[in-house]
């Protein structure tokens, strides 16, 4: 497009223009003109396709005409918004010269650039969703990778060690926007994911990354942050605020600390797990029926933030998980009358980053205002408790009467959307302010008193005074009288039923009012500026002020959930197991027409795995995901939906649960299957907690049996680990009578001729039989299949009999083929010896040379 151009062709406008644009070549570039933001050439195009505005043309430069699209400059959040939603970039390009001085072009500058991983702005985000910016960088070790959320100004790093921890920590973050080394080896675990941004290999650069680190946080080295060794956390952590400085332009006061997190402090789970658990999406992609949807009932979006998070890293340090128990316990009362005082704080997170970031608009203020104005009324409602943990949260929270106060004299009570028209800062809080202003608005008395006045000299009853936004103030009078105006009336302007005048008492007038606008404007912008001076060295607090009340909101959210859903308080022990009484699942009981029945689940060291039997649609992966859910919960401080729950220590939770083909990768349903369960036997300790449903289905029978076998073995065995493993092959409930810490549990039901009812209760021992035939025919299936594959189900288990007696079968193909194994070499020698022909030291010699073989 403007490649090789030569700029002294062009117009001095579209001259500035090209050369903007040459530093963002990659982006489109919002250039101000007047109301708009104009985009020109290649970026015109691009813009009107992807936002379906017109593409007109604007004159010429250097002989052609100039492809030209717009957007009002005040609706342009809407338009940012679809453009971000796109995965696109945009270079937001400002006047910042003063038009009365400037010869030529009004001088520009690109002041910030809106990315999909550095909004902060309101209308751009999702309230009740993190905005995640990362930065993956991969070693021969493992990964490094950091994600920062701007709109909070949250930081942090961790190192996962394979591709199965990346792509778990990918999938868990989700980020919106994704920088990577050019050199990145693993494209595959990424390729797919939105708003990639390939950066030079440099920008990783080691040295650089603690400079700016250093830089950033006004320390001399990063021993306080514990990251002085994650050399390749470091590099992403490196580049990602490089590469937020460059987009933003501006400093960032809110980040102020990074923490690196490490798998040992919270409940490991890998991609597959959070995906089958659905815990804030499900697996059509959706919220709805998800663990999230029926927990949070939050009700600020900072909280609802908050909850996520803790649900996707389940803490194991027990201290804070007690702590939470606790407070959960002593806000059941009081939480209905914290929730509305919490309602009105709103999100003062996010508010305070675009503080930071100075580009908070004058509503922002006024919500600060009213939240720290619910502030007293938290303090005096919570005072009473006894829990340690609210006192620590409620000191965290502060007063802030300074700052309310401050925001109480300043602002308005209902201000405008932008501070750009004034009428922001309200009377009283500045002199001079009020002064200026007095000189606008006393324009109105002054005409009323001109036109009386003028209306009396000249005895015209159609004159009247009055003003225009172009040419200022006027005296008007009818096409009828004008012919009477007095001598010293100089005409202004012509209409078609009036002509306007201007007397030299009103030019004065006017000079004076325009002028007292201008100052009384620029004054005010002066002084909303000066409010961000007067509320940010206070920043620090405020932030931990509006994480402390995030975390009141949270606690207040799973205290009235378990009061209302009847959750008990879990007991979170060192002692190995897990022993849960009636059960619930937290969501299917909540979609269910008919009652929930609940069920037990006992898991010890002398009772490791249970093998799960009983027909399909039984209730197996509900009773098998229920127990996961019953764990996580725990283990986020959440109360549980059970009579009765005890909860040893747990490191790590995997399900492998139904699959789908990975066509994309090219990766069978069955390939899925079995990747998933490598990862967990190569993974799993005593201490995990793995669900295995119907493993081997995706080959054949003997093949999936097999498998299902070996896997069953390993876990129990070898692992040690506390399992539900749910099969159809009914071979399996032999199992427990081959090895200790295996036990058979079923889930029961009822035929009635052709007609069956699930029981949905667990119990001990195998099921006593297979109920596929009966479910397909509840299913629709046609009465006479069924009646066949009836006819058909004997003829196979005759023939299974007839065969096992035979020991033949030649019916499977089989993934497991026997090796013919040859031979050993000994062996082989011994065969060809005739030991009647051998003399005895014939003899002694061979048995030297077959002890050499050996």
């Amino acid at each position: 497009m403007t490649d090789n151009i030569n700029l002294d062709s062009h117009t001095p406008m579209m001259q500035q223009y090209l050369r903007l644009k040459a530093q963002h070549p990659d982006i489109l570039l919002f250039y101000r003109m007047g109301d708009f933001y104009e985009m020109f050439y290649d970026d015109a195009r691009r813009a009107s396709q992807l936002m379906d505005i017109s593409l007109t043309r604007r004159g010429q430069s250097a002989g052609e005409p100039i492809p030209m699209a717009g957007v009002p400059y005040h609706a342009v959040e809407t338009y940012l918004a679809k453009l971000v939603q796109l995965g696109e970039s945009v270079a937001i390009c400002e006047q910042i010269g003063d038009p009365a001085t400037t010869k030529g072009p009004v001088e520009r500058r690109v002041v910030r650039i809106v990315t999909p991983g550095t909004l902060s702005d309101e209308a751009l985000l999702n309230e009740r969703q993190d905005n995640l910016l990362a930065a993956i960088w991969q070693e021969a070790q493992g990964f490094g990778y950091a994600t920062l959320d701007l709109s909070s100004g949250r930081f942090l790093v961790c190192e996962p060690a394979d591709r199965e921890a990346m792509a778990a920590e990918l999938q868990r973050t989700n980020p919106a926007e994704l920088l990577f080394p050019e050199t990145l080896q693993e494209m595959a675990l990424i390729e797919h994911r939105r708003g990639l941004r390939r950066r030079p290999i440099w920008e990783f650069e080691l040295d650089t990354a603690r400079q700016q680190l250093n830089l950033q946080f006004g320390t001399r080295d990063l021993n306080g942050f514990g990251i002085e060794r994650a050399g390749a956390a470091l590099r992403a952590a490196g580049c990602l605020l490089q590469y937020v400085k460059d987009t933003q332009r501006t400093s960032l006061p809110h980040i102020r600390a990074i923490t690196l997190e490490r798998q040992q402090d919270g409940i490991v789970m890998d991609a597959a797990t959070r995906r089958n658990l659905e815990l804030t999406q499900n697996l059509g992609g959706g919220f709805e029926n998800t663990l999230a949807e029926i927990l949070d009932h939050t009700v600020t979006a900072m909280g609802s933030r908050m909850l996520k998070r803790w649900l996707h890293m389940p803490t194991r340090d027990a201290a804070v998980l007690a702590h939470r128990q606790q407070a959960i316990a002593s806000l059941q009362e009081p939480c209905a009358e914290l929730q509305p005082l919490l309602r009105q704080v709103g999100d003062l997170e996010r508010i305070l980053a675009r503080l930071a970031l100075r580009s908070a608009r004058p509503r922002d203020l006024a919500r600060m205002r009213h939240a720290f104005q619910q502030l007293p009324a938290i303090h005096e409602l919570l005072a009473q408790q006894q829990t340690e943990h609210i006192h620590s949260l409620l000191a965290q929270v502060g007063l802030f009467d300074e700052l309310r106060t401050l925001l109480e004299r300043a602002v308005v009570d209902a201000p405008p959307v932008l501070v750009r028209d004034g009428g922001v800062i309200a009377p009283g809080y500045h002199q001079e302010l009020d002064e200026w202003r007095a000189l606008a608005d006393g324009a109105t008395d002054y005409l009323d008193r001109l036109e009386i006045r003028e209306r009396e000299k000249t005895g015209l009853d159609t004159l009247k005074v009055g003003f225009n936004a172009v040419h200022g103030y006027y005296i008007q009078l009818s096409r009828g009288q004008s012919h009477q105006a007095p001598i010293h009336y100089v005409r202004r302007q012509t209409l078609k039923n009036a002509e306007r005048y201007i007397i030299p008492e009103l030019k004065e007038y006017e000079d004076k009012v325009l002028t007292s606008k201008g100052k009384a404007l620029a004054l005010e912008k002066a002084l909303y500026d000066q409010l961000f001076d007067l509320l940010l060295p206070h920043l620090g607090p405020l932030q931990q002020c509006a994480a402390a009340l995030s975390e009141l909101d949270v606690l207040g959210n799973l205290a009235e959930r378990a009061e209302t859903l009847n959750y008990v308080c879990p007991t979170i022990t060192e002692q190995p197991g897990i022993k849960i009484t009636a059960g619930r699942h937290p969501v299917v009981e909540r979609v269910l027409s008919e009652p929930f029945i609940a069920n037990p689940l006992s898991l010890s060291t002398q009772r490791r795995m249970l093998i799960i039997t009983g027909p399909n649609m039984g209730g197996k992966s509900t009773y098998m995901r229920q127990n996961a859910l019953i764990v996580l919960m725990a283990y986020i401080g959440s109360f549980v939906p059970a009579a009765q729950a005890v909860i040893g220590p747990v490191d790590r939770i995997f399900t492998r649960v139904g699959a789908a083909d990975d066509l994309a990768s090219g990766r069978s349903t069955f390939m899925v299957e079995m990747t998933e369960t490598a990862n967990i036997l190569h993974n799993a300790t005593p201490q995990s907690l793995v669900l295995m449903d119907e493993i081997g289905r995706g080959t054949s029978t003997y093949d999936g049996l097999s498998l299902a076998w070996a896997c069953a073995e390993s876990l129990a065995g070898r692992i040690k680990a506390m399992t539900l493993f749910a099969t159809h092959y009914f071979e399996l409930t032999t199992l427990p009578e081959k090895m200790e810490g295996v036990v058979n549990v079923h889930l029961d039901a009822l035929e009635q001729g052709e007609t069956i009812a699930f029981m949905h209760t667990v119990q001990d021992g195998a099921a006593s039989k297979s109920y596929g035939l009966s479910v397909a025919a509840l299913a629709g299936v046609p009465r006479e299949v069924i009646k066949r594959a009836r006819q058909k189900l004997k003829e196979l288990e005759n023939l299974s009999t007839s065969a096992t007696a035979s020991n033949v079968d030649g019916s499977q193909l089989s993934l497991l083929q026997p090796v013919e194994e040859e031979a050993p070499p000994a062996v082989a020698a011994l065969g060809g010896i005739d030991p009647d022909t051998l003399t005895p030291r014939a003899a002694l010699e061979w048995i030297y040379r077959l002890k050499a073989m050996l």
